[in-house]
């Protein structure tokens, strides 16, 4: 039986959730509820949980604030929100799980379902990964891959290009290493850093501190640092000439 904590400051909210997990989420009970930071705290500190469902936007603060504070994080937490913000950018950066208001009930159960064979270890390095992309203070963040295998975490300046493979990505990393992750590339752009990184083809997203030359044969094409190829639509040549101009 999973124990959950749910902190969000609306009264109704906290209400359609517990009614979601009693009607959709077998296995899962509700010990404990609170509606703001320091309340949140106290409930965290005094009620054990397996998972904990945190509210981003709250009265008094924001669920972060609440992480922040924690000294022994070892329960699972999923995120919601009614507002898709930069907040959410820093949780999918993480890999971790996220709940857009109104709550779908397929997405909760899937959410459940992942708490109940978590791993504390990677864990604890997904809440690592989120913390240092809020705080802002490291330009040269991690960010972390879901793979096959479980998660890899690496730095965003380690990656040269990636690849679409239908509905997954191939990230090519400047050691040479490639890793195949489930994700569409439209994901990582938006994700990643534009001032880096730039969508040159339908099939490519590179890292443009990862450029060796631009040919101009053949229709055009980019050499990497480590001799890979990569096409460049036509429309997007001028832009990435300016761009790389003003590396």
């Amino acid at each position: 039986m999973l124990r959950a904590l749910i902190i969000e400051d609306e009264k109704h909210s906290r209400e359609t959730l517990k009614n979601l997990l009693r009607d959709y989420c077998d296995g899962v009970e509700v010990v404990g509820e609170a509606d703001s930071v320091p309340s949140g705290i106290e409930l965290i500190n005094h009620i054990p949980a397996d998972v904990v469902f945190l509210d981003i936007e709250l009265q008094s603060g924001t669920g972060f604030d609440i992480l922040k504070r924690i000294q022994n994080i070892s329960f699972e937490t999923i995120f919601t929100t009614a507002f898709e913000q930069y907040a959410i950018q820093a949780i999918k950066m993480s890999s971790l799980d996220y709940l857009l208001k109104p709550i779908s009930i397929d997405e909760l159960q899937a959410a459940v379902e992942k708490c109940k064979t978590k791993n504390n270890q990677q864990y604890s390095k997904q809440l690592d990964v989120l913390m240092q992309r809020l705080s802002n203070e490291n330009k040269d963040k991690n960010i972390c891959l879901s793979t096959a295998e479980g998660m890899e975490f690496i730095k965003e300046n380690e990656i040269l290009f990636c690849k679409a493979n239908g509905s997954y990505t191939d990230f090519r990393l400047k050691n040479g290493r490639n890793i195949l992750v489930s994700k569409h590339l439209k994901e990582y752009e938006d994700l990643l850093p534009s001032d880096n990184f730039m969508r040159v083809h339908n099939s490519y997203l590179i890292n443009l501190t990862g450029v060796k030359k631009f040919v101009k044969s053949e229709g055009g094409y980019i050499l990497m640092n480590d001799e890979s190829m990569v096409s460049i639509s036509p429309k997007k040549k001028d832009e990435f000439m300016e761009r790389m101009s003003n590396l």
